[in-house]
């Protein structure tokens, strides 16, 4: 009976040794590879081709790039970023993985691999999804304690065409929400890394006249840029183009994993950047304190979820309940400022503000029919409480009150 296994294939380093590791090492008849389109640059899928044919490996690619968008502007909805910087590769993942497990299923696999190390986060990404099959997980670069050195080394043996960004000095991922580039130099935090590790941004210190960039939503989605309405892909697409001219949008960064390890992070997200800080400036215009409150607890727990690639935990479930009730005022318009790698709103409007000019101005005397001195009591009451808990820690004799509670003690009048 022949063995087969699906592997997650994008023709770099570690899946591609992978391919020859899983009949070698683990008895694997047959290797089914699935690529699966993200977002990722053309050249990246030319890539993965030569380095399956020379394999002799026939591969599925398997479009989700429209499925991500739409994830991605879920994310918007909800603030979602980690330690700073916008969810990418995490958010990317289970879109990945979902795909992944379709093609293995179709395909009467017996397992189905990745070729993550035992150090990162996507190996959890990966299997959280795939352990709800019955499928074998096989993960050899973790199960077999692989270096980079020593798949250097072997895929120089096989003769493998690898690509790994830069000749093979960084590892890069690439999707249509963002750009992540480690290893090799940049694993010390006091190396500052050249200018040519970026490509989706241009160096924020270079001139650039500023522009005004204005973004529509609808119920907290973005569907329009200076206007135009452009399906979520394109959208991004084109603000990535946009953003990145000025530099918009690079983290460079300690980043916490799930394992208890810090490493260092570089990222690109021109268009994260500004779909991010323009939803914000929105929902400061339409949402009441309380809800923006509160929201921040709600964004945040999300944010975490979508780090961990758990987007579809019950809890998520739950707190999009909440962000959808609060996005149905998030409608209207945001402006927002490109100018030496700075993204930031300049301008917002929507028929769901609760903001009023004219209660707001200090050249207005009233509020409705609430005049300035009325505050006075407001004021007399703030911070009673830790004036008063001050004085018990320093030790000074609260006041007697009269029967009438004015104050006055009734044996002096």
């Amino acid at each position: 009976m022949t063995k087969r296994v699906a592997l997650a294939f994008s023709g770099g380093l570690d899946t591609t040794v992978c391919v020859s590791l899983l009949k070698e090492e683990y008895g694997y008849d047959e290797v089914v590879g699935v690529t699966v389109d993200v977002g990722q640059p053309e050249s990246e899928f030319e890539e993965a081709k030569e380095t399956a044919d020379a394999h002799g490996l026939d591969i599925h690619v398997v479009d989700a790039k429209d499925e991500f968008a739409e994830l991605c502007f879920d994310s918007v909805r909800a603030n979602a970023t980690y330690q700073g910087y916008p969810l990418g590769t995490a958010l990317a993942r289970p879109i990945i993985a979902n795909a992944i497990l379709d093609v293995a299923e179709e395909e009467d696999c017996d397992a189905i691999a990745h070729g993550c190390t035992g150090k990162g986060n996507d190996q959890l990404r990966f299997e959280a999804v795939w352990r709800t099959s019955d499928l074998t997980v096989i993960a050899p670069v973790r199960e077999m304690g692989l270096t980079r050195e020593w798949e250097k080394q072997y895929a120089d043996e096989k003769n493998l065409p690898v690509q790994s960004g830069n000749d093979g000095v960084w590892s890069i991922d690439t999707n249509l929400w963002s750009r992540s580039i480690e290893g090799g130099q940049l694993e010390d935090p006091s190396y500052v890394p050249p200018e040519d590790i970026y490509e989706w941004t241009d160096d924020p210190a270079e001139a650039n006249e500023p522009a005004l960039v204005e973004i529509s939503f609808e119920n907290g989605y973005p569907v329009a840029v200076d206007g135009e309405e452009m399906d979520p892909a394109d959208l991004i697409e084109h603000l990535n183009d946009l953003a990145g001219k000025f530099g918009v949008g690079r983290t460079d960064m300690m980043e916490d994993r799930m394992l208890g390890l810090k490493v260092r992070e570089n990222y690109e997200h021109p268009a994260a950047t500004v779909l991010l800080t323009a939803h914000e400036g929105l929902e400061q215009l339409v949402l009441t304190k309380e809800e923006r409150d509160f929201k921040t607890q709600v964004d945040d727990q999300w944010s975490q979820k979508g780090y961990e690639g758990l987007v579809d935990a019950p809890l998520v479930k739950a707190l999009e309940g909440f962000i959808d009730e609060t996005q149905t005022k998030v409608t209207g318009k945001v402006t927002v400022k490109l100018q030496g790698g700075q993204c930031r709103p300049v301008a917002r409007e929507s028929d769901y503000s609760v903001y009023s000019e004219e209660v707001a101005s200090f050249n207005t005397e009233t509020v409705g029919d609430i005049t300035q001195e009325d505050a006075t009591g407001v004021a007399k009451y703030h911070g009673f409480q830790g004036r008063l808990a001050n004085d018990v820690a320093a030790g000074v004799e609260k006041p007697e009150l009269a029967a009438d509670g004015s104050g006055a003690d009734e044996s002096e009048e």
